[in-house]
């Protein structure tokens, strides 16, 4: 399947900056979020669920590209939205009482705000929140 291009992006390839270019490395960011679905947690709605994690994404200074998902048989849910920034995923296993959230940054978007909007919306039960930097080591 052919991707999308990013709205004010260009389609032609930028040349790779050389090791030796004096360049500021962007925080490169996992945000993680588990936790127990409750019996008001809306995440069996595709549609209030897309809308409560792109309204997260809107409070943390974020931008939605584009969406996915694909609810399987037994009531679980992959919701994935493209950002501007990178990637917001939600998992869920209803048979497990269990939400899984990612969140990867590489940008200024304000992930904890976007978590714990999330967490509210979702009327999450028992979360944790992870922070995990991702990149190259620097040695």
């Amino acid at each position: 399947m052919p991707g999308k291009l990013a709205p004010g992006r260009s389609p032609t390839r930028l040349p790779i900056p050389s090791s030796s270019a004096a360049t500021v490395p962007v925080p490169k960011q996992l945000w993680t979020v588990d936790a127990a679905l409750t019996s008001g947690s809306p995440v069996s709605d595709i549609a209030e669920l897309t809308a409560a994690a792109t309204a997260a994404v809107q409070a943390g200074r974020g931008t939605v590209l584009d969406s996915s998902h694909v609810i399987f048989p037994n009531g679980a849910v992959t919701l994935v939205l493209i950002l501007a920034e990178s990637h917001l995923a939600i998992h869920t296993w209803p048979e497990e009482n269990l939400i899984a959230v990612d969140l990867f940054s590489c940008g200024t978007i304000a992930a904890e705000r976007v978590a714990d909007e999330l967490i509210t919306a979702l009327r999450l039960a028992r979360p944790h929140l992870r922070r995990m930097e991702r990149g190259t080591v620097r040695g």
